[in-house]
Order: structure tokens, then sequence, then C-alpha cells
């Protein structure tokens, strides 16, 4: 065949045609805008106080730092190096940024190539004489194939894929913040029972003092017997106490192992003097909430996803316009394969579209904007649980610390009265009954003062995470390594 340059009429046309037809091309379906999510003008649990409340010095990003514990930040930072299920977040990540190309590539056309070298041999002949005989094909040829997004379904898809790698990206944060707060609520556990495990010594110490007391008193004839077996029971139970803590201690500092990456074996957590106080969280306003959790983030850009994926089944119920071409050789003989008189060449187009499928595609289409609905349903939902997380421990935060001024004056009160009773059970003006049930109490004192610490540490801690963590802007999520 002859070669047709652009100069001829009829390839002329053809480009012209294109040139239009890729100029008109549309995108079909809506266009993307994020759902109405109202959000309340300031927080029904904060307290007025808080309002004015300096928050200048509050960490920013490492939120943890407002713990002011070194072991904490350490922890943190293993949180983020070796988490196996932040890997696998990021790993993900990964994958839905792969998608995007293998999405964007559609809009691109196709080259393929191949070279054949065939010997074929013919039938013939007859019993008395000779065969038939063998001939030899070689062909090398590369073939395009495009197929024109003129309705735009293939820029719909990229839409899709990138908006839900955008989505991938705030799971990875979002991720990473519940890593980080839970790494948070067991550390500081841990470090509560350490505190309770104190106190328990100290107790222990204190029944052991009681019962040489009773124990002498009853040598001496001025104390029963019962008195004996009531001290001894009292020591063995606060033992039994101890025992406890330390299991629960153990279990704590196992969950940590598992944070960092590492078995429970390779960490020990050193007991700690005191417990981290209860930081100040700056609640920010309702409105900023939308920016800063990751999760409303992640559902948001899946509610774009899946109206690119609507605009993609539209544009699917269209014809598709597919332009290919192919060029090359084919020849007998190796020698001149390659010659001018041996190429050969095509150019097609294929305009194609359903004429009768049942309704296929226009259910394919109800399902999507299905689908897209119920990406809005739960982004609203999301945003809703969000603020209700915010009160939630706005809410805990302030009636905790109501609480734990009232215990403390409770304490003091169960502290001065084990004093007082042991001085009078040792002047012998009253039994030592007296002097068991102020002691219990005033270990519970201790017990329920230490339990609040801990329920405000974890408040404070799931504030933070209900709030997004970081008060700064997020960064693009970084491809894992």
């Amino acid at each position: 065949m002859s070669a047709t340059t652009l100069t001829q009429p009829g390839l002329r046309g053809c480009v012209v045609a294109l040139t239009a037809l890729l100029v008109c091309a549309c995108t079909m379906g809506p266009n993307y805008a994020r759902p109405d999510a109202a959000a309340p003008p300031a927080w029904k649990e904060l307290p007025p106080h808080k309002d004015a409340a300096p928050a200048d010095a509050a960490p920013r990003g490492a939120w943890w730092e407002s713990f002011s514990d070194p072991v904490l930040n350490d922890l943190e930072a293993q949180v983020v190096a070796a988490n196996q299920t932040l890997r696998s977040a990021e790993a993900n990540y990964r994958a839905a940024r792969a998608a995007v190309g293998v999405a964007r590539a559609g809009l691109f056309p196709t080259l393929g190539g191949s070279v054949d070298a065939t010997r074929a041999r013919r039938g013939g002949g007859t019993s008395g004489g000779g065969g038939g005989g063998s001939a030899a094909a070689y062909s090398a040829s590369l073939d395009a194939q495009w197929e024109l997004d003129l309705w735009g379904r293939i820029r719909r898809l990229v839409e899709a894929a990138q908006d839900t790698a955008q989505a991938s990206a705030a799971d990875v944060e979002n991720t990473r913040l519940s890593l980080q707060a839970e790494l948070a609520i067991d550390y500081l556990q841990l470090r509560v029972a350490d505190a309770a495990r104190r106190v328990l010594e100290e107790t222990v110490a204190a029944y052991e003092r009681s019962l040489v007391l009773t124990q002498n008193r009853y040598n001496a004839g001025v104390a029963a017997r019962v008195d004996v077996v009531q001290g001894e029971a009292q020591l063995l139970s606060a033992r039994a106490s101890l025992v406890d803590i330390q299991a629960t201690r153990a279990q704590l500092e196992h969950a940590i192992a598992a944070l960092t990456g590492r078995p429970p074996a390779d960490v020990t957590i050193a007991p700690a003097d005191g417990v981290p106080g209860v930081p100040a969280i700056p609640a920010g306003v309702p409105s900023e909430l939308l920016e800063r959790r990751p999760d409303i983030a992640a559902a948001e850009r899946r509610v774009a996803a899946a109206n690119a994926q609507v605009g993609a089944a539209t544009a699917a119920i269209f014809p598709t316009l597919t332009l290919s071409a192919s060029g090359g050789f084919l020849g007998s003989g190796l020698a001149n394969w390659f010659s001018l008189p041996n190429r050969v060449w095509s150019l097609g187009a294929a305009f194609a579209g359903p004429l009768f499928d049942a309704g296929l595609r226009e259910s394919q289409r109800e399902q999507a904007i299905a689908a897209y609905d119920a990406t809005v349903a739960d982004y609203r939902q999301t945003v809703l649980d969000a603020f209700r997380d915010v009160e939630d421990n706005l809410a805990l935060l302030r009636v905790l610390d109501e609480e734990a001024r009232v215990q403390a004056e409770a304490l003091r009160a169960a502290r001065e009265s084990v004093t007082l009773t042991t001085n009078q059970y040792r002047a012998g003006l009253v039994a030592f009954l007296n002097v068991v049930t102020v002691q219990a109490v005033a270990f519970n004192a201790e017990r329920t003062a230490l339990e609040l610490t801990g329920r405000q540490l974890v408040a404070a801690v799931n504030l933070v995470k209900a709030l997004g963590g970081s008060n700064e802007p997020r960064t693009p999520v970084a491809a894992a390594r």
C-alpha cells in the first residue's frame, strides 16, 4: 500500500473532525459541592471560665507533650516509626495513589508492538510424486488504540480515584491519631497503676503497724483475739490488692509494647514517682472541627469520590468513539523484510453504543446515585458523632474536676479520722473495729481519688482525639517507606 500524507483531503478532514470533537467534549454528571453540615456557634458543655483560658503554651502538633513526660514522648515517636497497623494504612494509601495512575492512563492512547516469524507447509502431491512446499512469513507492527473521552467518563473516574486517595490519606492520619491516643491512655493508666501500687504499699505498711499494735495489746491482755483476726484479714486483703495492681500494670506494659511494634519481652517501663497532671485542652470553636478531624475529612472525600462515580455512570450511557491505527512490515524473507514495498498500515474509527441493554446502564447510574446518597449520610453522621465526642468529654472533664475537688476533701477528712481513731485505740477509748472501719474508708478514698485522676487523664486524651489532635493545619501524608 502507498503511504498517506496529511495533505490528502480525507485524512485532513479526519483531523479536523477529531479536533472539533475534543474541543466539544464535555464532562457528564453533577459537579461536586460539599454537603452541608451545620456546626453550632459554641460548645454546650464548655464552662464559661474556659473561654478566656490562655492556650499560647499548648503544643500545637505533638499534643502529648502537654503531659510533660519524656517517656511518653519517646513512646509516641516509636508508635509512628514501628506500629504495624499504621504501616498497613500507609500501604493502603500507596495503593490508592497507584489507582489514580491506573485511572489516568485511560486518558491516553495505548501502543503495542509485535514481531512474528512463521513457516507453513502447503499440503499437496500424490502417492507417486513430490510433496507440497513450505513458505515463510515475517511481520513487525505497531498498534495504537485510543478511546476519546467525549463525555468525561474517564475524567470522572480519575476524579473518583483522586478523591479516594485523599480519603485514604485522611485514613492514615486518623489511624495515627487513634494509635497515639491509645498509647497515651495506656501509658497514663500505667502511671496511675504505679501510684495505686505505692498507695497499697503504704496501706500494707500501715496495716502491718496496726496489727503489731493489736498483737501487743492482745499479749498484754487488753485486746480480744477478734481484734487480731480482724487486723490479719485487713492486711491480707490489702496484700491481695497489691498483687492485682501489679497484674494490671503488666498488661498495660504489654499493650504499650504491641503499639510500639515490639514483643512484650522487649519492653520494660520503670515505675515513676508521680502521675502527670491533667493539661488544659483548648477546644476552639465547633466549626474548626470540620477542618481538623481526619475522619471527617475522609468521609467528605468519599462523598466527592461517589459524586464522580455518578458522573462516570452517566457518561457510560452514551456511545464511545475509539480510534485505532497500525503500521508495520510484512514480507516473505528476511533480506527484504523492512523494504518500502512490504510496508502496511491501517487507520480506523469505531463509534459504538448500546442499542438495548435491558436498563443495565441506567440501573448502574441509579446505583451510583444511591451510593452517593449513602456517603452523604455517612459524612453528616460522622460530623454529628464528632460534635458529640467533644461535648461528651468536655462534660466529663467538667464533672470530674468538681468530683475530684470533693474527693480531695473527703480524703483529707478520712486521713485525719484514721489518725484520731488510732490514737483513741491506743488509749483504750475505742474498739479495734473502729480503727478497721476508718482505715478502710481512708483506703477507699485514696483509691477513688486515683481513679478520678485516671479518668481525668483519659478524658483529656479523648478530648484531644475528638478535637482532631493537633491545632496545626494537616499536611498531606507522605508515602510510607
